[in-house]
């Protein structure tokens, strides 16, 4: 198992970008897929797309991010993607909804973006065990949803 236990830069950067690009061509660049909520993480182990196995160990003051450059030899480099963030867009009529829709989403610790009359959920899940949980509230009546777009901006 490789240890990664610092990002050595960034794709962008000027040392790494070129020489990236012609590894690329080579298909010598393995792609460590995350989810935009793993970010945070620190400790893990996961599979590149190459099948290498690597257990990451990230100091405090590092943070992965999308191009983050974990591995870079002569002949192979290994580099964070990041997997298109989905949002659910909760939409409200009223105040007394919105102020109930607020107090549950806070309660169930999901991630949210606020837009004047909406409340944009971060999907980490499929959409409907979010919609079966507000069904379970009782809010589904009483909500207007919008479906979860791929790579858009947040609601």
């Amino acid at each position: 198992m490789l240890q990664i236990d610092r990002i050595v830069g960034s794709r962008l950067d000027e040392g790494y970008s070129e020489r990236l690009h012609d590894l690329e061509h080579h298909g010598a660049v393995e792609w460590l897929m995350l989810a935009a909520a793993e970010l945070a993480r620190r400790r893990f182990r996961a599979v590149t797309s190459g099948g290498t196995e690597i257990a990451v160990a990230l100091p405090r003051d590092e943070t992965l991010f999308d191009g983050a450059v974990l591995l870079f030899e002569q002949h192979r480099a290994i580099v964070v993607r990041v997997d298109a963030e989905r949002w659910l867009r909760l939409g409200v009529r009223d105040m007394a909804v919105a102020l109930e829709l607020g107090y549950h989403v806070g309660n169930l610790h999901w991630r949210v973006r606020f837009e004047a009359t909406a409340i944009c959920v971060a999907l980490e899940g499929p959409a409907e065990a979010y919609l079966a949980r507000l069904a379970a509230l009782g809010l589904d009546d009483r909500i207007e949803v919008a479906a979860p777009e791929a790579g858009s901006a947040p609601c």
